[in-house]
């Protein structure tokens, strides 16, 4: 097996920007980081290599915490069974405090993309599962117990899909669908499959069922919030994104909290006394190489945001109209 230069094995499932992921997070030596979405300690094993001196891996998949002792032996990690929207209060548990950097990689990983039992990928036959803690409703439960307009909405909204009524249709007529395959099949022939389209038509219904079992906006929403509670003044952010109703999350949050929210209008006024910045240093989003997009195409539709921790007090927020906003 290849290995690093300090003897650690290179994973099969290589890490997504991880070299512009180290750049944004401006490691210096002895520092405490966080990774956010430990998956096979890709992340974690370039932030150790760059001189972290401690490293707290967070996962909410229990494999993924099962393996990585072996995957990153390494004295300096700290691996948590748990959402990365839990980072502040379980550093704070531990007594860790506030770190100087944190780093997120949104979605799911190629480690559960490839293992055909949990169900998140139809490129090979497996139970309809997609569960990333494995706790909780299947894929195949909420398709077998969802009204047809409830899975047309999950469709619309999570995976953006133009015909999302009609794939609901067919899967309403179609169950029980307990299988990848099965459901690649009936979303194919809903959405009007044609040979050498470059993409599968299954990739949004996938997409879409898979962020709503797992919540995966809300965490991102909450995860976001949690690192600005957990970053201390001049702590680095750094969040790689593979869709845009993720990119749009953190592009909203970072313009939010470093002041750049544009001037209120008689549908939207402006806040009387808004929070001061959280975040600055925003920088412009970078997305991969045509070296790293044929190395590992998983790397394709991948954009990193990064920023820096003011000094400010981490906002409190409450549910607004149009979502989270500041609570006055």
């Amino acid at each position: 097996m290849t290995r690093t230069s300090s003897g650690h094995p290179i994973p099969r499932h290589l890490p997504v920007l991880v070299d512009e992921v180290v750049q944004a997070l401006a490691i210096a030596r002895g520092e405490t980081l966080v990774d956010g979405t430990f998956g096979a300690g890709g992340y974690t094993r370039a932030m150790l290599a760059a001189g972290a001196g401690r490293v707290i891996g967070f996962d909410r998949d229990p494999d993924a915490i099962a393996q990585g002792s072996s995957l990153v032996p390494d004295a300096n990690l700290t691996l948590v069974e748990d959402r990365f929207s839990q980072m502040d209060r379980v550093l704070a548990e531990r007594g860790i405090g506030l770190v100087d950097a944190i780093a997120l990689d949104i979605g799911v990983s190629s480690m559960q993309l490839d293992q055909a039992d949990r169900g998140f990928s139809f490129q090979a036959d497996g139970p309809l599962d997609m569960r990333m803690s494995k706790s909780g409703l299947t894929a195949a439960e909420f398709l077998n117990q969802a009204d047809e307009a409830e899975i047309a909405r999950v469709l619309k909204d999570y995976g953006e899909e133009p015909r999302a009524r009609s794939i609901a249709r067919a899967i309403a007529a179609a169950r029980p669908v307990e299988r990848t395959a099965e459901l690649a099949s009936i979303v194919s022939r809903a959405a009007g499959f044609r040979p050498g389209q470059r993409t599968d038509p299954a990739t949004r219904t996938f997409q879409a069922i898979r962020i709503h079992l797992n919540a995966e906006l809300d965490e991102l929403e909450e995860g976001l919030a949690a690192a600005e509670r957990a970053l201390k003044p001049g702590g680095r952010l750094a969040v790689v994104t593979f869709h845009s109703l993720e990119d749009r999350i953190v592009k909203r949050f970072l313009r939010t909290r470093s002041g750049a929210t544009p001037a209120g209008s008689r549908h939207r006024p402006a806040l009387v006394d808004p929070p001061q910045p959280t975040f600055e240093h925003v920088a412009k989003p970078v997305t991969p190489s045509e070296r790293e997009m044929a190395f590992n195409p998983r790397a394709r539709s991948a954009r990193l945001r990064s920023a820096v921790r003011t000094g400010a007090v981490a906002w409190q927020v409450g549910k607004g109209q149009n979502g989270k906003e500041p609570v006055q």
